[in-house]
């Protein structure tokens, strides 16, 4: 049975491509929202075993709308995507409760070896870089 996946992001091409990428890895979109007030309430009604959550959005931040999830069910697994130079935003969602983060650009491998490991909770074996100030550019 295929995997549930609520995709967050305000800007619908990042959706479409997310929707296309795990489609295409053998999951099932259950729903998109635009904002993290959309993302909480789709959360509440569909229960998906995961979220991509972009960070940055209108409304309610992707980090506020992990927190609150993380409130509704401290099981739910939240990955965050993040654009590069917002290494900070993604430790505060880390801590918030997300359990592991996308940088944007990104490619179809990321994303889904990054929710396999989301989901399955396994450590990864490849090396990648660490948000943290040293590498920010």
């Amino acid at each position: 049975m295929a995997r549930t996946v609520l995709i967050v992001d305000d800007v619908a091409f990042v959706r479409r491509t997310l929707t296309q990428i795990l489609s295409e890895g053998h999951y099932q979109v259950v729903g998109e929202a635009e904002d993290g007030l959309h993302a909480v309430e789709l959360y509440r009604q569909l229960q998906p075993d995961l979220v991509t959550m972009d960070v940055v959005m209108p409304k309610l931040s992707g980090i506020e709308a992990t927190r609150r999830i993380m409130k509704l069910d401290k099981e739910a697994k939240v990955v965050i995507i993040s654009a590069m130079g917002q290494e900070n935003l993604v430790m505060e969602a880390i801590n918030a409760g997300a359990k592991d983060y996308i940088l944007k650009p990104f490619t179809k491998d990321d994303v889904l070896k990054t929710l396999e490991h989301a989901l399955t909770g396994s450590e990864r074996v490849e090396a990648r870089p660490h948000p943290s100030p040293k590498n920010a550019t």
